[in-house]
């Protein structure tokens, strides 16, 4: 071989070797049944979320992030495959049934992190999985080579005796395999992001953390409540103790990164699977209308946080309505991984905008449907259907709350946002499961599996 090929060919090598080590890391955050206003970076001042805090100053915190919808699962579903789930039919929670071929994210859709494998990432999945819970639909038969959790939509949080039949006390397991029974699963799952983060750094990865805090039922340690002492309701007092633990098991990842050298080269998403139930965890979403399943604002607006040392300017707020959608294409773009274009895909690449080099708006218009309950917004202008006899017409950046409907003074409005969603609904499908709700009252499989 002349010096002019072997050259060539060391050079060639060069490259491939850099590659992965240029591609950043994902590491996306969901917490569950978290109040848009339950966070320091937020404004709250009975909480404490420190490393939380100091994530939204590392980068981008969007005080108009969203959900694509006002409850656990379908959002997931988004999430995972970057389209609204309602075009494949997943607007129900599924029932927690392993022998029930149907109840989960349909096999028809690609999840995210198989486009990551393909694009030569580890990919990591640890928490709450909620997408179906028959063998076919499980994280490690969609794209996940690395797994801890429970397979369930909910689950307690300490002190459980194990029953594969009741979804809140499935065992916890890691690949598919049984695993030993943590004292509180909230610093187990920080524990275990914390170690697949030092396990890899040496390549890129993706790692989809999925808590299950603050959602019901509230099991925080004795020492965490006793810090929060001075809330008086009982209930909040629980919900604080139980964020707090949340946030420092964020915190054992976060940590991973900086001691690994990761964290400049990370990309981190952080946000809530849906708005606060007000009415039933302690949760606030001040100063929103509504609560998680409607599609007022407090049921699909949620903190929303985005950082990337390396090539995000940190410290700022943006007000441009993003979507937890955004994920998808956002993580190809990031990974140097092709945006598929086999079917109608809703997700945005927000790089430009993170970046500053897009000074646009992400999205023309957002939209929402939870059975008869549908909402579109399109730059301040939200209309709102169902939820009354008429249409409802807000403009939220004069009124956040929602309560002024303007939908007689700006017809015009109303009219252009009312087609535009009629458009979109007649895209969608219906629901291709019963759902969690759908059981008939007198069938056997609607059995007290699930517990509150």
């Amino acid at each position: 071989m002349t010096k002019r090929l072997l050259l060539l060919a060391a050079l060639s090598v060069g490259v491939h070797a850099a590659a992965p080590a240029e591609r950043p890391n994902i590491l996306l955050i969901v917490s569950d049944d978290q109040g848009y206003a339950d966070a320091g970076f937020q404004g709250a001042k009975d909480l404490a979320t420190p490393h939380l805090d100091r994530l939204a100053a590392s980068g981008l915190r969007f005080t108009n992030g969203y959900v694509t919808h006002p409850f656990c699962s379908p959002t997931r579903a988004a999430l995972m495959t970057g389209r609204y789930q309602q075009r494949f039919g997943h607007e129900r929670n599924p029932f927690y049934d392993p022998a029930d071929a149907r109840e989960g994210l349909p096999l028809t859709e690609k999840l995210l992190p198989e486009h990551m494998r393909a694009a030569g990432y580890a990919t990591g999945w640890i928490g709450k999985w909620h997408l179906g819970a028959a063998p076919a639909f499980r994280p490690e038969r969609r794209g996940f080579a690395e797994t801890y959790g429970f397979i369930g939509g909910g689950h307690r949080f300490r002190d459980w005796t194990e029953n594969l039949a009741v979804e809140y006390q499935v065992p916890v397991e890691r690949d598919g395999r049984r695993d030993p029974i943590p004292a509180h699963l909230t610093p187990a799952f920080g524990a275990a992001a914390a170690t697949f983060i030092r396990r890899h750094a040496a390549e890129p990865w993706f790692l989809y953390l999925a808590f299950n805090a603050p959602h019901m039922p509230h099991e925080p340690t004795d020492e965490r409540l006793a810090r929060f002492a001075s809330i008086a309701d009982p209930v909040r007092r629980k919900y604080a103790a139980q964020l707090s633990l949340m946030d420092d098991a964020i915190g054992d990842a976060l940590g991973a990164l900086r001691e690994t050298g990761q964290a400049g080269r990370t990309l981190v998403f952080f946000f809530s699977d849906n708005g606060g139930p007000i009415s039933v965890n302690g949760s606030r979403n001040t100063p929103l209308r509504g609560a998680k399943g409607n599609v007022y604002e407090g049921g699909v607006r949620v903190p929303f946080l985005v950082s990337w040392p390396d090539r995000v300017p940190a410290g700022r707020s943006d007000d441009r309505p993003v979507s937890s959608i955004d994920v998808f294409a956002t993580a190809l773009a990031a990974a140097g991984a092709p945006m598929p274009t086999d079917r109608k895909y809703d997700s945005v690449n927000l790089l430009p905008y993170l970046e500053g080099r897009d000074t646009g708006a992400p999205h023309e218009r957002l939209f929402w449907r939870n059975a008869a309950l549908l909402a579109v917004r399109e730059g301040n202008w939200k209309l709102v259907r169902g939820a009354g006899p008429a249409d409802e017409l807000y403009d939220l950046a004069a009124d956040v709350s929602e309560t002024r409907d303007l939908a007689a003074a700006r017809p015009e409005v109303r009219a252009r946002l009312a087609a535009a969603l009629d458009a979109w609904n007649v895209e969608l499908v219906d629901p291709v499961f019963p759902g969690a709700g759908g059981r008939p009252a007198n069938s056997k499989k609607s059995a007290a599996k699930k517990q509150p």
